[in-house]
């Protein structure tokens, strides 16, 4: 239903259960091209968004796209990234483009982020920013299954 809304969706939960194999899941069912980033305290945003690369051949800068020019972006653990690269992602989120080195550039459409988080009581997780939460047209927590 996001995906038919514009939207993006939040999956909250404990690690093991299965958050990340539904989003490589329903990328595969729909036929969607699929990135993913592992989130990281030491990922920057240039590894979300991409940045300008020197070309040796041609002594030119070059364009490298990050791993958000995509149609279904898993956003593996957000939570594990500092504010500044979680950042990176709310151009994308909410305007459909991204701008590396003051040249915007619009995202396929569609486009859509899965993200994953731990809870906020788990060592070395970051609280999301609420301008980030409010790009999430869902927010779903996801706990074991039970034994039944």
């Amino acid at each position: 239903m996001a995906l038919l809304a514009g939207g993006h969706v939040l999956l909250e939960g404990v690690p093991g259960t299965a958050k990340t194999t539904l989003c490589r899941t329903f990328s595969s069912v729909l036929g969607l091209h699929f990135e993913r980033i592992q989130f990281t305290p030491d990922l920057l945003p240039s590894d979300v968004t991409g940045t300008q690369v020197l070309d040796r051949n041609t002594s030119e800068f070059v364009l490298r796209k990050g791993p958000v020019f995509c149609q279904l972006l898993l956003a593996d653990e957000l939570n594990r990234a500092p504010a500044r690269t979680q950042s990176a992602l709310l151009e994308a989120m909410q305007e459909r483009q991204t701008t590396i080195e003051g040249k915007t550039l619009p995202l396929p459409d569609p486009f859509m982020v899965l993200a994953t988080q731990n809870p906020i009581e788990q060592e070395g997780v970051y609280r999301l920013p609420e301008a980030q939460l409010d790009r999430f047209l869902f927010r779903v927590n996801v706990g074991y299954p039970e034994r039944d």
